[in-house]
């Protein structure tokens, strides 16, 4: 075989498997989906099926029963992940930058501050108090936003990036020419990064739009719910009624007959919907050279 042969024969092969692995990542998804239109009874009686024999949307009807809920919950996860997301990126770039310069004259001091953190917290309760009390962001959407804002490993990765990608020799050519630190920062650090921003970001995306547990802390007011944690008290409300329902109502009911397996499955499409737009474009970044 020729070179030109070889060549051929790799770029088929690898196609071949980047297509098998993309068909064994999505077909979990289209299962979800099919269980999530299957009729309860059929999955009772049939377990998970891609071509169910019986269809219902009884979940989808369910959990939009009241769907102005579904809405609200929808604007405060989106608002507060791309929110935070801008935030965090642009607050840990701030630190990590910094740390990164070898003529910084405290970065020996903030990098052992923010290493420290990794290795030990305060604890629930103080950590609480502060966001409750000193703070004051109970039944806040910034009580979402403020908890996940700085993380030491994001910093840590920026600084290995910066210190790696970028050359001393720009930045003192920069100095050369006039530039003061932050024009530096946004006109010649900022471009060369972008890998390292667009990754940082997805992190922080998904971090943010998967975080339930701080509104479970922090938020009683339902119109602040995030998308996860409405989802979360449905499907825990749909268990419990459906384990329940014939003593709630002292007989055999629809409460005990609620779909209870396809409702979670309904509710992880809908969780997921919005960040698998938001994924391709940030790798897409991420890959940039």
């Amino acid at each position: 075989m020729t070179n030109n042969e070889i060549s051929k024969f790799t770029n088929m092969l690898l196609h071949l498997i980047f297509i098998i692995l993309t068909i064994t990542c999505l077909l979990p998804i289209v299962l979800v989906f099919m269980i999530s239109i299957t009729d309860y009874d059929t999955i009772v009686l049939n377990g998970y099926q891609f071509f169910p024999e019986k269809f219902s949307l009884e979940a989808y009807t369910y959990i939009f029963k009241d769907y102005t809920v579904i809405v609200k919950a929808y604007g405060v996860s989106i608002f507060v992940t791309v929110i935070g997301t801008l935030l965090s990126v642009f607050i840990s770039s701030l630190y990590a930058y910094p740390i990164s310069r070898a003529d910084f004259k405290y970065r020996g001091i903030f990098a052992f501050l923010i290493f420290f953190t990794m290795l030990f917290g305060g604890g629930l309760v103080p950590w609480y108090m502060v966001y409750t009390q000193v703070l004051d962001l109970k039944n806040s959407v910034w009580a979402l936003i403020v908890p996940m804002l700085l993380s030491p490993f994001n910093v840590l990765i920026m600084k290995t990036y910066f210190q790696m990608s970028v050359p001393p020799a720009l930045i003192e050519a920069s100095k050369i020419d006039g530039a003061g630190e932050l024009r530096t920062f946004f006109r010649i650090v900022f471009p060369l990064s972008l890998p390292v921003f667009a990754t940082i970001g997805l992190f922080n995306t998904l971090h943010y739009w998967n975080d339930w547990f701080n509104s479970m802390i922090f938020i009683t007011d339902t119109d602040l719910y995030s998308l996860q944690y409405l989802m979360y008290k449905m499907i825990s409300q749909a268990d419990y009624l459906s384990r329940n329902g014939a003593l709630i109502q002292g007989s055999a009911t629809e409460l005990a007959k609620l779909p209870g397996e396809t409702i979670r499955m309904a509710m992880a499409l809908i969780g997921i919907g919005p960040i698998v737009l938001a994924y391709p474009f940030l790798v897409k970044k991420m890959t940039n050279e």
